[in-house]
C-alpha cells in the first residue's frame, strides 16, 4: 500500500483517504492525480468523494514546505446515477494555506466528464483503476522489520507466487492539468517545487480538520504498519513540522533495520541520511520534465513508476523487491487525458 486506508480516521470513511499522489507531465502542462474511496473498502461503505470533505494539490515553490498555491476541489451529493457535482478554487499566497479562504472558482463540473480551464488547463473526476501494484506478503514483512528492528523476513515467500493485492480493485480519481503557462510564472526561474495532497473534512465548528495527506509514497507502509497513532500524527501536521515532529522517531526505526543489516558503517548516520531525504514529506518535481520516481532520484511521480522497490530498498540499505511490476494492474494508464486506467 502506497497510502492506503493508512489510519483508523481514513479506513472509517474512504473516501476521504488518499492512496496515492502522483505528478508527471502531461499534454498540456504538468498533472497532479489523487486517488481515493478504494474499493478494498468494500461494499459496506460510501463510495465517491465526501460532500463535506474538500480535496487539494498544495504546490511549494518556495523550498520551505509551505503552500504558496493550492487547487481546492469540492463536491456535492452523490445522485441516482452515482455522480457529484464538483467546483475547483484556486488559491494563491497567504489565502492559499488558509482552510477558510473562498479564493477564486476556476471550474465545475460533474463526475466522469472533462472540465476545460481558464489558460488551457481541464480537470477530470471519476471512477478508474487503481494504478498501484503491491505484494501483501512482501508489504507485511516489510512493515514487521521496521517496527521490530529487524531484516526483512521473506523465508516463507515465494517470488514465484507473487501477486498484486489491488488487481481489479478500483478508486476514484481526482486530475488536474495546469498549463505550463499558468504554473511556469508561479514556480520562478529553477521550475522547481514541491507537491503534496491534503484531504480535510468540515467539522461542527465550522473549521476543516485534515484527515489524510500524502507527498511521498510508501511512507505509510515502511513506518506505520504496525503504529496506527503515527499513522494519523504523519496525516495532520503541516509539511514543514514533520523533522521536528516524526524524525527521531522515524531515524530510529531505520536504523534499527540497517543495523540488523550491517549494510552501512554507522546505522544512525545513515538513518540521519535517509530521514533528511523524505521530510518534509513532499513530492518535489521540476515543471516540464519527464516524471521518474526511481532509483536515480525523485522527480515528481508517473503512473507506472515502481516506488515500491524503490523505498523499500532505499530505507533498508539493501535491495528489495516485491517481485511484481506494472504488469500485475488489470487495467493500464494511458497517454491521453485524464491518464489514469479505465475502470475495470
Amino acid at each position: 500500500m502506497s497510502h492506503h486506508l493508512d489510519s483508523p480516521i481514513a479506513r472509517k470513511d474512504p473516501r476521504l483517504d488518499i492512496t496515492d499522489l502522483y505528478v508527471f507531465r502531461g499534454e498540456r502542462g504538468t498533472v497532479f492525480v489523487t486517488n481515493h474511496s478504494h474499493s478494498l473498502a468494500g461494499d459496506d461503505v460510501p463510495r465517491g468523494l465526501h460532500p463535506e470533505g474538500t480535496y487539494e494539490f498544495k504546490i511549494d515553490v518556495g523550498g520551505d514546505a509551505v503552500e504558496d498555491l493550492t487547487y481546492r476541489f469540492t463536491f456535492g451529493d452523490r445522485d441516482e446515477q452515482g455522480t457529484q457535482a464538483y467546483q475547483v478554487r484556486r488559491l494563491a499566497g497567504p489565502e492559499a494555506r488558509d482552510a477558510s479562504a473562498a479564493g477564486t472558482p476556476i471550474a465545475q463540473g460533474r463526475t466522469g466528464e472533462t472540465v476545460d480551464l481558464d489558460g488551457g488547463g481541464r480537470a477530470w473526476v471519476g471512477e478508474a483503476g487503481d494504478p498501484f501494484w503491491i505484494e501483501p506478503d512482501v508489504l507485511h514483512a516489510v512493515g514487521k522489520a521496521f517496527h521490530e528492528g529487524t531484516t526483512v523476513d521473506l523465508s516463507g515467500w515465494d517470488p514465484a507466487e507473487a501477486k498484486n493485492a489491488f488487481a481489479g480493485h478500483t478508486v476514484y480519481s481526482i486530475v488536474l492539468e495546469i498549463a505550463d503557462e499558468e504554473l511556469l510564472p508561479a514556480a520562478g526561474p529553477d521550475r522547481r517545487v514541491g507537491v503534496w495532497g491534503l484531504a480535510s473534512l468540515a467539522t461542527d465548528a465550522g473549521g476543516r480538520r485534515p484527515v489524510n495527506r500524502a507527498g511521498l509514497p510508501m511512507i505509510h507502509p515502511l513506518f506505520t504498519q504496525f503504529d496506527e497513532d503515527l499513522g494519523d500524527r504523519l496525516n495532520t501536521n503541516l509539511p514543514a513540522e514533520d523533522l521536528e515532529i516524526h524524525g527521531a522517531t522515524v531515524a530510529a526505526m531505520v536504523s534499527g533495520v540497517v543495523r540488523a543489516y550491517g549494510t552501512a558503517e554507522d546505522p544512525e548516520d545513515y538513518a540521519r541520511a535517509v530521514v533528511y531525504k523524505i521530510f518534509p514529506n513532499v513530492l518535489p518535481y521540476t515543471i516540464g520534465t519527464p516524471a521518474s520516481f526511481g532509483f536515480a532520484g525523485w522527480n515528481g511521480r508517473s503512473l507506472t513508476d515502481n516506488a515500491p522497490d524503490v523505498m523499500f530498498s532505499f530505507a533498508c540499505d539493501i535491495p528489495v523487491t516485491i517481485g511484481i511490476t506494472r504488469r500485475s494492474v488489470t487495467s493500464e494508464p494511458t497517454r491521453t487525458f485524464p491518464y489514469v486506467p479505465p475502470a475495470p
